[in-house]
């Protein structure tokens, strides 16, 4: 007899429920949210799983990888989807919740979703760092650009490299606004930095890629700086 599992995931716990493929439930635990445990909990002896129900969201990957390694037949199932078939229920707990996904699994009502690799997620994460510190050297130059603007200090156009002396040439002759004006600069020096690190690490990843080595030959991609 093979059985169906739901999972159903918190930050510090995972409801589990196993049921066979009469639909009755044949064990139910909640354990740390961690692979290992999850593992011995599905293994155990009269267990056979065939399908192990997982929604998607921040720990699934992480979850999900640990558990293929294993050989265990987890499926990363589409949100919105999982949500829409377990709005029926009158008393919604994490517990209820895994027996719905259990369920769910039992009868193939789910929608499965593709689960990232390791290296995907690693450059994701990449691109995702690199475009955040962007935004905030950003944000920082503009609220600069900003309030020197209101003492008729304009910083116009400039480069990266030189918006600092700019900014610095602009408030010499205004003590106050130079003290107000030095911490930001070096907050924004320090994230410039990071970026800088970042961006080359994009670099080496691009220039190392076939499919983005070809698109780099494309008239306007060709000089990446940061």
């Amino acid at each position: 007899m093979t059985h169906h599992v739901g999972l159903d995931v918190s930050v510090r716990e995972t409801s589990i429920c196993i049921v066979d493929e009469a639909g009755t439930i044949v064990k139910e635990a909640r354990v740390p949210t961690e692979p290992s445990i999850i593992i011995e909990v599905l293994t155990t002896p009269g267990i056979a799983c065939r399908r192990i129900g997982l929604e998607a969201g921040p720990l699934s990957q992480w979850l999900f990888n640990g558990l293929a390694r294993a050989g265990l037949p987890v499926i990363c199932v589409e949100t919105r989807h999982m949500k829409a078939a377990l709005a029926a229920q009158v008393n919604k707990t994490d517990r209820n919740d895994a027996r719905g996904i259990a369920q769910m699994m039992r009868v193939g009502l789910y929608r499965p979703v593709h689960v990232k690799t390791r290296i995907s997620q690693e450059k994701r994460m990449l691109l995702t760092s690199r475009k955040l510190l962007q935004g905030q050297i950003r944000a920082l130059e503009n609220d600069l650009r900003g309030s020197l603007r209101t003492f008729g200090l304009k910083v116009g156009a400039t480069s990266a490299g030189a918006f600092d002396e700019r900014v610095r040439e602009l408030v010499v002759e205004h003590p106050a606004l130079a003290a107000i004006v030095g911490p930001l600069l070096a907050a924004r020096g320090t994230l410039r930095t990071q970026f800088v690190a970042l961006h080359r690490m994009l670099l080496i990843l691009v220039r190392s890629d076939p499919i983005c080595a070809r698109f780099m030959t494309v008239p306007g991609l060709a000089q990446l700086s940061p």
